[in-house]
């Protein structure tokens, strides 16, 4: 069966410009939603609707798809209508410095509180002063004062009675007593003393003895007055600071009565006060009175409230996006304050992670940047799992005499992983919790249906991104032309790509073509020049190769006939760039045992899925050919002058058409490249970049201009769904410069190549006489006689 090149609409799938109503996208209803996600919708609204934990969001899909952009968009859209949830605060644990007290309020209401307490501890730092500056106070404190000085006075009073009648006179000196000898109702000075009759200082000498002893004996009470009056005074100064505060926070008690850890705290913060008067009126060290800017910064110290997550200002249910998931952005922290060079932390330098304030709502994280540390993506499971949130003290003071573990905060959030689908399955492999912890799989589609629908929602998509970007509208001919693109971006002629972020590179740059120009509109021209821009800037590395070709650096017939070679296509990728090239293929056949010798593989450059073509073709050779007896041979397949690693089976059609070519020696026609993988059977199956290495092949002979020609390619039937080739390509192709076949068999490859019948198999196992077949079955038995006779002697 001969075989008739494709068409050029085999090769070009067109858009139905009368698709469209427009004649430019300024009249285009904007697209609301993710363009052809539907799987990724039902699954994002079944994770949103079930409230069970573990149900958290994997998106996964590649990058440029817009599955970021959808995730919050699609969260943000569900988020608005639910419920805004509480705010929380720290406040001082007086039980336990270290472990600060989470409170949840309702939604605003955290930061009326603050504003409230702010006013609060104001009006303490004004009213309490006062309190002990009043008549009052000074009147009871005067008393308490009085009534320790009398019992004071009385005691020294009866010593000093006692030691007028010995002749002896007390005296006090700057808080100190003391005795001295009296004469005439004169108290004698140590001369004096001395000239005195040593009986007399004797006897005077005994006197001040004995009422030393009765003084130490009536001040024995002194520490229990003091004790008593210092009680009585600490107590005078409880009840005036209870007397002064208590009306203070009645009024915040009451105004949230409702909130019983607010009311409990409230109880707490006035006996703290209370039992720290001292502290608060005087300074400890010197004993002087404090002045209110101190005094204020203590009232702050102790009992200012941390607004730990306020969502006065959040509407419906808060959706973040955090973009460095480090522990400390993700768990919050405690700061730390260098005070006296001691590391020192406080109740009020406890910050917020953005689990906390994503709680009651969505948090979105890069799956790949939150693997990048192992612990932080531990932690968060176990926070998920126990359904709170714990800030850790840093480890430099996590150990200190003054550090903060502040108490949990109970966590009601749902969390979306992005990330590559590779990662999906890694996580999936190795980490048993996974699964459990993310059971909702939001699986992003990389192509959409080409359907007259999905390409008017397309139109409209170009619309939205167009005034997303504040680019100028587009003409119908530009968006035909995009949506053509787009079908070769998807691979295939009837789906549309959608990577979003391609999508708006692209867009945009055209808009920068048509401001260039002057022009008003997008057109397709300049969707055009954007294209061919964005091929010139990566194009370098394939413009050189193609060069090295057409000056024989590299070596790749395009005409005349050569036995045992064939050129193949292959795609090179050097990083986000791939371009298709020839490569030649050659294959040397000899007697022997050894069977097929991949030397890529043996060079350690094949990789697994090209040896398994090699496999595979060795497959087909032992079911094409032994028949009625054992093929034995020696065959070497390379790819020449390949420097770097070799994949995929894609080569394996023109591998054996290599080896077929030096085991009948009938030569292979150099002005076909060819592409396709087999099976055992001698099926040609489908490849991938098909255009790109089409293309290739043509650049080539485009240099050469075509010399020799026609050329052309041979590709898989399979493939011609994918063909969305270059306008110069098809012009070449509708002159007859270039030619494409598609072929489903190994057979009908040879025939083109080589010229001749490939020949059927007949009933009694023969191949039609002078075939291609026929002759490789006489090859074959030849090279099996060679090597019994060897094996003979």
């Amino acid at each position: 069966m001969s075989l008739t090149p494709l068409t050029a609409e085999q090769l070009y799938k067109k858009c139905d410009p009368n698709l469209f109503d427009f004649t430019d996208t300024s009249t285009v209803k904007k697209f609301d939603g993710c363009f052809g996600q539907n799987r990724a919708l039902q699954a994002m609204t079944f994770g949103v609707g079930m409230r069970r934990p573990g149900y958290n969001f994997f998106v996964m899909g590649n990058p440029h798809t817009g599955r970021s952009s959808f995730t919050m968009d699609m969260l943000n859209s569900v988020a608005s209508q639910e419920v805004t949830p509480s705010d929380w605060i720290y406040i001082n644990n007086f039980e336990d410095g270290r472990s600060a007290i989470a409170i949840s309020l309702p939604a605003g209401r955290a930061a009326k509180l603050k504003a409230d307490h702010q006013i609060l501890l104001e009006a303490i730092s004004t009213e309490l002063p006062g309190a002990f500056e009043s008549p009052d106070f000074q009147r009871k404190k005067s008393q308490i004062e009085k009534q320790f000085n009398a019992l004071y006075d009385t005691a020294l009073d009866d010593v000093e009675q006692s030691a007028r009648g010995l002749s002896v006179a007390m005296y006090r000196d700057a808080g100190n007593l003391g005795f001295a000898p009296v004469s005439d109702g004169k108290v004698l000075d140590e001369a004096e003393f001395l000239l005195l009759d040593e009986k007399i200082r004797q006897s005077i000498n005994q006197n001040i003895a004995d009422l030393e002893d009765l003084l130490s004996e009536s001040l024995t009470a002194l520490p229990v007055w003091r004790r008593e009056a210092a009680e009585q005074m600490k107590h005078l100064e409880k009840t005036t600071t209870i007397k002064a505060v208590q009306p203070l926070l009645a009024k915040l008690q009451k105004a949230y009565k409702k909130h019983p850890k607010l009311t409990a705290y409230y109880l707490k913060m006035l006996v703290h006060l209370a039992d720290h008067t001292e502290d608060f009126l005087n300074d400890e060290k010197s004993g002087e009175l404090l002045t209110d800017t101190v005094r204020r910064a203590l009232l702050q110290e102790w009992y200012s409230i941390n607004l730990f997550v306020d969502n006065s200002n959040t509407k419906g249910t808060p959706v973040i996006y955090d973009p460095h998931p480090i522990y400390e952005n993700l768990f919050g922290r405690v700061e730390v304050a260098n005070d006296l060079s001691v590391l020192a932390t406080s109740y009020l330098r406890i910050r917020s992670g953005t689990l906390h304030k994503a709680n009651g709502g969505y948090l979105v994280i890069d799956a790949e940047k939150l693997l990048e540390m192992p612990q932080v993506y531990a932690a968060l499971k176990r926070a998920l799992k126990a359904q709170e949130v714990r800030i850790e003290a840093p480890s430099d003071v996590a150990g200190s005499a003054i550090s903060q573990t502040p108490l949990p905060v109970d966590l009601q959030v749902k969390v979306a992983l992005v990330g590559a689908r590779s990662t999906y399955y890694l996580l999936q492999d190795f980490d048993a919790d996974f699964e459990k912890t993310f059971r909702v799989v939001v699986d992003f589609d990389e192509v959409v249906p080409r359907t007259a629908d999905s390409i008017r929602s397309y139109a409209r998509l170009i619309k939205t991104l167009a005034a997303q970007e504040g680019l100028a509208a587009f003409t119908r001919d530009a968006v035909v032309r995009l949506i053509e693109h787009s079908s070769r971006s998807a691979d295939d002629t009837s789906m549309l790509s959608s990577h979003i972020g391609d999508i708006v590179d692209l867009l945009c740059e055209a808009d920068y073509k048509r401001n260039q120009a002057g022009d008003s509109l997008v057109s397709s021209k300049h969707i055009n020049l954007a294209l061919h821009a964005q091929q010139a800037r990566t194009g370098r590395l394939s413009e050189r190769i193609i060069d090295n070709i057409v000056n024989e650096v590299i070596l790749i017939d395009t005409q005349g006939e050569k036995v045992g070679k064939c050129n193949g296509l292959t795609i090179l990728q050097v990083g986000d760039t791939s371009f298709g090239t020839p490569a030649r293929i050659t294959a040397t056949v000899y007697p022997g045992k050894q069977g097929i010798l991949d030397i890529e593989r043996e060079a350690e450059l094949g990789q697994s899925i090209h040896s398994k073509g090699i496999l595979i073709l060795s497959g087909y050779l032992g079911f094409k050919y032994a028949k009625g007896f054992a093929i034995q041979i020696s065959a070497n397949i390379a790819m020449e002058q390949s420097y770097g690693t070799v994949d995929g089976d894609s080569a394996s059609l023109a591998e054996v058409c290599a080896l077929i070519s030096s085991l009948t020696k009938i030569p292979i026609s150099q002005s076909f490249a060819v592409t396709g993988s087999i099976n055992q059977y001698g099926e040609v199956q489908a490849i991938g970049g098909v255009n790109e290495k089409i293309e290739g092949f043509f650049e080539v002979c485009k240099k050469r201009e075509f010399v020799g020609g026609p050329q052309g390619v041979i590709v898989p039937v399979a493939n011609i769904r994918n063909m969305m080739l270059k306008q110069e390509v098809i012009k070449a192709v509708e002159r007859g410069h270039f030619f494409i076949y598609a072929v489903d068999s190994v057979d009908q490859c040879l025939s083109l190549l080589m010229g001749i019948a490939a020949g059927v198999l007949s009933t009694d196992d023969c191949y039609d006489q002078h075939s291609i077949n026929a002759i490789a079955v006489d090859c074959f038995k030849q090279l099996s006689m060679i090597k019994a006779d060897r094996t003979t002697y």
